[in-house]
């Protein structure tokens, strides 16, 4: 790669070889006429030198692309150099002519070595009165050239350097540039898969919102609707027993008021009224007891472990899970006990009800009304789990009772925040 300067360096490169040339052979017929010798040689090869530049560097300019021929060129010039320093000392003064076409047409490794030829035409120009026959002048001669060799070659060598540092600065630019474009065009992308992420996120919101205010419906309205129905069936088959219909009549009116007050709440805030004054071991316990002395059907209550405050979410899918198994016993399973253990273990909590109830095939839930009923309701329980990573399993066989076992992760109230 040759040395290319900046662009007001090409017309200086253009015309000082020529000024020099014309002063040297200015200075040549000065020196030569006055002393009575010839100068047809001498101008000849100026002249020859001239043409030479003209031809070749000058009017063909994209010939200086072309390596081979730029090596011809200056190959055939410094012959003609050469040739005139030997015949006149004085045309060493034409070095810096061969300096700038060694930097501006050669290509690098023979670049060094083109300095290096004008260097040592410079040399002995310089050395030209010196006694080359003897061994003195032999070392001087060897001194001149060095010292016009070493000093050009190692400029020529950091030139390179510098011109390959700035070749590498301009690439690590240019690279800078491309990834900044690319950065730009990534970030356009991104923000439009941003809203892209928004539009589902808002979608995804108010799909979820739907599927939870159908938990919620189902966990208080709909369990509501049925017990009092179930009451109103009762009371309608309590036959001349006024005091059982009264009963009866008494824990429907009770249920629909609870009921009210739970649409109500779920109207005005998420968390069900048994846990807002109280831990989710004693609002499981309140509601059983409730549930116990509205059904006359017994039911233990048991805390293992060491209770401790859980996420909001959490109690609220427990103390559901619970209420939507346990209306479920009252409805199909025809049980006479019922047990509630609520489990604190290291890494999660577990609820578990289980009943010594008529049981069902889990297989056949997509059977008959009741198996509808139920299905719908395991569906919301493991929604539920699934939303807080969790798991809900279901043990149940015809005849045997049912076991429902609900587990979440033991993440303590503040790791929510």
């Amino acid at each position: 790669m040759s040395c290319a300067g900046p662009r007001w360096s090409v017309p200086l490169i253009t015309a000082v070889p020529y000024a020099l040339l014309a002063i040297l052979a200015a200075v040549t017929v000065a020196v030569k006429w006055s002393a009575g010798r010839s100068l047809l040689i001498d101008l000849a090869l100026c002249a020859l030198a001239a043409a030479w530049m003209l031809w070749v560097f000058t009017l063909h300019p994209a010939w200086r692309e072309r390596a081979a021929v730029m090596a011809v060129f200056f190959t055939v010039l410094i012959v003609i150099m050469a040739i005139l320093v030997v015949r006149d000392p004085w045309f060493g003064f034409f070095a810096p002519a061969g300096y700038i076409y060694a930097f501006r047409v050669l290509r690098w490794p023979w670049q060094q070595a083109g300095v290096a030829a004008v260097a040592m035409v410079a040399g002995t120009a310089q050395a030209y009165g010196v006694d080359k026959a003897t061994p003195s002048g032999l070392i001087t001669y060897a001194a001149v050239l060095a010292t016009n060799v070493l000093p050009m070659c190692g400029f020529a060598w950091f030139a390179r350097r510098g011109a390959q540092q700035n070749d590498e600065r301009k690439r690590a630019l240019e690279e800078a540039r491309e990834a900044n474009r690319r950065l730009e065009a990534t970030l356009a992308e991104n923000t439009v898969l941003h809203e892209q992420l928004l539009v589902q996120a808002r979608q995804a919101g108010v799909h979820d919102e739907r599927q939870r205010m159908a938990r919620e419906i189902h966990d208080t309205l709909a369990q509501g609707l049925t017990g009092i129905i179930t009451q109103l069936h009762a009371a309608e088959h309590a036959g001349d027993d006024p005091a059982d219909r009264q009963r009866h009549i008494e824990a429907a009116t009770r249920l629909a008021a609870e009921s009210l007050s739970e649409a109500r709440r779920s109207v005005h805030a998420l968390r069900p009224e048994p846990l807002r004054t109280a831990r989710l071991g004693e609002a499981l316990a309140s509601v059983a007891g409730r549930w116990s002395a509205l059904h006359e059907i017994p039911v233990q209550v048991t805390t293992t472990g060491t209770a401790r405050p859980m996420r909001p979410e959490a109690e609220v899918a427990l103390l559901r899970i619970a209420q939507e198994a346990l209306a479920n016993v009252a409805k199909h399973a025809r049980a006479t006990r019922v047990g509630v253990t609520l489990s604190y273990m290291d890494h999660e909590v577990a609820l578990d009800v289980r009943d010594d109830g008529s049981g069902f095939d889990p297989a056949r839930l997509g059977d008959g009304p009741v198996a509808a009923h139920l299905g719908f309701g395991l569906v919301a329980m493991r929604q539920r789990m699934e939303g807080l990573a969790g798991t809900l399993q279901v043990e149940s066989e015809p005849g045997a009772g049912t076991g429902i076992s609900a587990r979440v992760p033991a993440e303590r109230a503040e790791a929510s925040a």
